[in-house]
Parts: C-alpha cells; sequence; structure tokens
C-alpha cells in the first residue's frame, strides 16, 4: 500500500454513477460531457468513455487534455481566448463555445472550421454561494441580451447555458428551464444544439432519473435540438476517497486530531466554501477535530465523532474527495501531495501516480 496521503479511486462506485448517466443518455437522447474543470484524473477516462460521449473544458490545457487522453467529442469553452492560444484551441476541439458576443466575432472566422456556439446568461440560477453563483449581479459568464444574440446567429449553430450549481432538486432544474424556454425559446427553435451544463445532480440517491428523462427529451423535441449535459460532481460523486493518517493528538478545549493532508492543499473547496468534509460514519462518543498540517490556522476538516479514541497512526477516509480536489490540489507549505490509486472492479489497487519532491521543485524555479 502507499503511504498516505493519497486519493483512493474505487471504479466500483464510479460505476454507479457512470451507470445512471448511461441511463439518462438512452432514455432522453441527451449527450453527456465530462466537465475537466471539476475532475481530470486522465488514468479512468478509458473507463468512463465506455459511458459518456465526451469532454468539455474551460481551459487550453483542458481541451488538449480532453482530445489527447478521453478522445471522442471534445467541446471547448473559456470565459475568454487569447490570440496565441486561439489555433490550438481550434485545433483540438469538435466544437468552440464563446462566452461573449466581442469574443465570438473576434475569433469567428478563425473558428469557421468547426462548430460555434455561444453561452446564455438566463439570469437566475440554483447557487448559494455568491462566489460560485453564474448569475450573479454584473456576472461576466454569457450574454443575456435576446437582441444582440439575434443579430449573430448566422455565426453559431448551438448554446451552452450553465445555471445550475449543486443541484439535487428536479422540481427546481425544471422550473428553471422553463424560465430559459420563456426567455429564450425564440433562440432555441433555431439552432441545432443546445448544452445545459453541469451542476445538475442527477447520480444522486433517489434523484427521479424518468422524470428528468422525459423533461430532457421533451425540451429537445419542442426545439428540435441536440441536448448536451456537462456533468462534473455527478459523474465522479461518492467515488474517491482521500486517505489520511493521524500524526498527533492533543487536547485544547477541544479533542484534535492532526493528519498527514491539508485542505488547502488537497481539499481547497472546503476552504473556499467554509463546508466541513465528510467521514462516514460520524457516530460515537469520541468527538474529535480533524486537523491538517499546514500552518494555516483554519486548516481544519471539521468535527467528527468515532467509536474510538483517535490514536496516533490510525487511518481515517475522507469522503467524496473527487470533484474539485485533484485539480487544485498544490504545493502549499510544501505539504506532500496524495498520490493518486485507483481500485480495480476486482478490488485489487493500484498506484497511478506518486508525487515527489522533484515534482515541487519543478513546479517553481
Amino acid at each position: 500500500m502507499p503511504h498516505t496521503p493519497y486519493y483512493l479511486i474505487d471504479k466500483s462506485k464510479l460505476l454507479r454513477n457512470m451507470e445512471k448517466i448511461a441511463y439518462v443518455r438512452e432514455h432522453s437522447g441527451a449527450k453527456a460531457l465530462l466537465a475537466l474543470k471539476c475532475f481530470a484524473t486522465w488514468s479512468v477516462f478509458d473507463f468512463m468513455s465506455d459511458y459518456m460521449d465526451g469532454t468539455t473544458s474551460s481551459s487550453l490545457h483542458e481541451v488538449k487534455l480532453g482530445r489527447k487522453k478521453f478522445g471522442k467529442e471534445t467541446h471547448a469553452y473559456s470565459v475568454a481566448y487569447a490570440d496565441s492560444e486561439i489555433d490550438e484551441v481550434i485545433e483540438n476541439a469538435d466544437k468552440i463555445i464563446f462566452n461573449s458576443i466581442s469574443q465570438l466575432n473576434r475569433f469567428a472566422d478563425a473558428a469557421s472550421g468547426i462548430v460555434r456556439g455561444l453561452r446564455l446568461n438566463p439570469q437566475v440560477s440554483s447557487s448559494s454561494f455568491d462566489l460560485a453563483d453564474p448569475a450573479r449581479p454584473f456576472s461576466r459568464l454569457g450574454e443575456w441580451d435576446v437582441t444582440k444574440v439575434e443579430a449573430v446567429m448566422d455565426r453559431i449553430s448551438g448554446f451552452m447555458i450553465h445555471n445550475n450549481c449543486e443541484n439535487a432538486d428536479f422540481d427546481l432544474f425544471d422550473n428553471m428551464l422553463g424560465d430559459i424556454e420563456t426567455k429564450f425559446g425564440s433562440l432555441l427553435s433555431r439552432v441545432e444544439w443546445v448544452s445545459l451544463g453541469g451542476g445538475i445532480h442527477f447520480t444522486g440517491d433517489n434523484y427521479p432519473l424518468d422524470k428528468f428523462c422525459a423533461r430532457l427529451r421533451a425540451f429537445s423535441e419542442k426545439y428540435g435540438v441536440q441536448v448536451y449535459l456537462e456533468p462534473g460532481e455527478a459523474s465522479i460523486t461518492k467515488s474517491t476517497t482521500l486517505e489520511v493518517t493521524v500524526l498527533d493528538t492533543l487536547f485544547n478545549g477541544k479533542n484534535l486530531a492532526i493528519v498527514d493532508s491539508s485542505i488547502e492543499a488537497h481539499m481547497l473547496d472546503l476552504l473556499i466554501y467554509r463546508e466541513t468534509a465528510k467521514i462516514e460514519p460520524n457516530k460515537g462518543d469520541h468527538a474529535y477535530m480533524i486537523c491538517g498540517k499546514s500552518c494555516l490556522a483554519g486548516d481544519v476538516f471539521g468535527e467528527f465523532n468515532f467509536a474510538n479514541e483517535i490514536r496516533v497512526g490510525d487511518r481515517i477516509s475522507i469522503q467524496d474527495a473527487a470533484g474539485y480536489t485533484m485539480v487544485k490540489k498544490n504545493w502549499f507549505n510544501g505539504v506532500g501531495m496524495p498520490s493518486i490509486v485507483i481500485k480495480e472492479l476486482d478490488g485489487s489497487e493500484r498506484v497511478v501516480r506518486e508525487f515527489t519532491f522533484d515534482d515541487y521543485v519543478s513546479s517553481l524555479s
């Protein structure tokens, strides 16, 4: 077994999400693209590609990764493309989606050889975090003025609309899609494809998949469009743990346990959104605050209950550690970066990547 910390991707758990995605594809007619901004661990792309249609990206590097490691359909999107990268983006993409009309007009001719689209902003979303809300006031993410979009319809064949964020409520999705139809219906009927983005938690427990499929199919048939979904978290939810080891325990008004990992370095979204990690079963008479080993005072995974006292050397599994973790991991404090380990369907485990001092050095100058 590798030394902790390491991310452990369990293919049997990943398979549950893949099978639900395959079900939605079959029963709704929608295509599913992996959102690389959330999860880009390409060692499982060969496994995922049997259940998904391709990838979608947010940068030149992600476009190239999707093309080279996942294959199939490759969508390129960026908030803004630079002159120095646009040719390489186009070279590696099947579709290019522009964030603004100005970017579309600037690069439409260069991209005339591939499918072109435009991002729309319906000015409403399901996000509970202003930081992540694509429809926040003065948002730079997409166009909202129908009149302005109508003027460039001859330059595009589809739209991308991303306004779902951690949305596990089908009724909310249904209502927001209805709002999109009200605002942009005159435009939707004039294009060939519409991506509804990510953030729809349709692989979660008890999500009404058949209702979801029926709604997607009705939308597709009403406007005559190919629907795309861009699952990120939905693709990998509950598939991965961050395996850590207790290095020290102390009492400072509460029982504390320090582990060989760090939220700032290895699960950054917990810090950004001030959320607590997940540890299961989180039951018992022994309460501990699980703390990271960096010098940041707030480097804390959360407070949890355990059946037994925690001792140095104990192993702890941090749950649901796939999304926005490996793509954001960093070298803060020079803390050792977690290895990446895959648990195969037969139960065997293999290390697919380890990070060393040389990786740390090469990331700097």
